[in-house]
């Protein structure tokens, strides 16, 4: 059945080859065409296009091994100068592989959804439950593989998010079947796949140093004296070669400096384009309001209105009118204030698989909530990881359908519109 589910899946996917595309489908073109023309120590430097290339190396290797399937199919379509370029055989390429990508999302809810012990247990402090449905992982693999967020996002919309998401589960899948080392190692990759997944890191930190490098538990908190520094050095040494694949070239280079910058341009407005629907939102909102009610009360000047706007796509920087201006830092700060309540749950009381998912979607809640130049896709970061909690608890999906409606709705602006041309 699962086999049917995803072929089916698939199929609908296909359909959607010729539907609209946002300018993410050139973004990517774009990075095709910089991995195969240029050599590795011109890729964060070029800047033909205004899509440059921002996402960290690990992704820009896996443009790269795209880019020669490509060069097979279209060979125009890896030319720098040729911008927006979308011939049929690229919109087919394109299309193709991000459901050719998709397989290992495939692959990682299967493996999801073998770890049927976890969807019948609430926590430890709860008797068992039963699964809301009688087949607990075909539920799970609807929820993940059907996912309309995800299907909007990459197959209209056009993204890699289920190749990333992919990644994702397969690091929680591990998790899940104790397998810890090999899960640090799958989310290290997905870091240099792509950063946002770096809100959810304080989550995996905190539970893989509780549940693999210390051994013994009083009340749920460790027995520091327990600490294994054998466990604790394999950790690093998993991370650390990761990252030492990913960045270590362009270090050599000495270039880190210039990856850094493009990864975090931290001159980009406080809210992305299409404003996602978070504190900052509201507080433009307010912003806006309380400079509506000056020039009307004739405390400022109408002339601020026309110039104000909190949004960017592309670099701009932005100072809000009446309310005091927003920097990276005080984002930085209430989120970090946000997500540690849960950090500190996690480390000090008794803790499971479950525990840890539940963290793992408040630090991704909290950096939608409070982080900078949050994308409205960033929803997705909470819907998906919650998506295996409401199988096997009813608190948890009574969460996860409210989310779901409010987060999937809120995605619909990336839809075309005739008035949005």
């Amino acid at each position: 059945m699962f086999i049917i589910l995803a072929l089916v899946i698939s199929s609908i996917k296909a359909l959607c080859i010729p539907s609209y595309r946002s300018t993410d489908f050139e973004v990517h073109r774009n990075w095709l065409a910089i991995t195969h023309s240029l050599p590795v120590n011109k890729w964060y430097y070029e800047d033909t296009s205004e899509w440059t290339l921002d996402y960290p190396p690990f992704f820009a290797w896996f443009e790269w091994v795209l880019s020669k399937v490509a060069y097979y199919i279209d060979p125009a379509m890896l030319q720098l100068e040729n911008l927006n370029y979308a011939s049929n055989a690229t919109v087919v390429f394109q299309r193709c592989s991000v459901i050719f990508t998709d397989l290992l999302l495939v692959y990682a809810v299967k493996e999801c959804c073998l770890c049927r012990k976890f969807f019948g247990v609430d926590s430890k402090r709860q008797p068992p439950e039963q699964s809301l449905l009688k087949d607990a992982g075909f539920v799970v693999a609807v929820l993940l593989l059907g996912n309309f967020g995800l299907f909007l996002v990459d197959h209209i919309h056009f993204q890699y998010n289920g190749f990333l998401f992919g990644v994702l589960m397969l690091s929680v899948a591990r998790i899940l079947q104790g397998r810890i080392l090999e899960s640090a190692f799958w989310f290290s990759v997905l870091l240099n796949l792509k950063h946002i997944y770096i809100y959810m890191a304080p989550a995996y930190f905190i539970f893989l140093l509780k549940h693999y490098c210390f051994t013994q538990f009083k009340n749920g908190r460790v027995v520091y004296s327990s600490i294994q520094p054998m466990r604790l050095l394999q950790l690093g040494l998993v991370v650390a070669f990761v990252f030492a694949a990913s960045f270590g070239p362009f270090l050599a280079m000495g270039q880190l400096n210039q990856v850094l910058m493009r990864l975090f341009p931290f001159r980009r407005g406080l809210c992305h384009a299409y404003w996602a629907p978070n504190f900052w939102a509201l507080y433009n909102f307010a912003d806006k309001l309380a400079a509506l009610a000056g020039t009307k009360l004739q405390f400022l000047d109408s002339s601020v209105l026309s110039k104000s706007s909190m949004t960017a796509g592309l670099v701009q920087e932005y100072s809000h009118t009446v309310l005091p201006s927003v920097t990276p830092a005080v984002t930085f700060a209430c989120t970090v204030l946000s997500i540690l309540p849960s950090l500190i749950h996690l480390w000090i009381q008794p803790s499971n698989e479950r525990t840890f998912l539940r963290c793992l979607v408040s630090c991704a809640f909290g950096s939608f909530i409070f982080g900078w130049h949050v994308h409205e896709k960033a929803i997705l970061l909470i819907i998906i990881p919650l998506s295996l909690l409401a199988v096997g608890s009813r608190a948890d999906a009574k969460v996860f359908l409210l989310l779901a409606f409010i987060g999937h709705y809120s995605l619909f602006p990336l839809i075309f519109t005739q008035a949005g041309q």
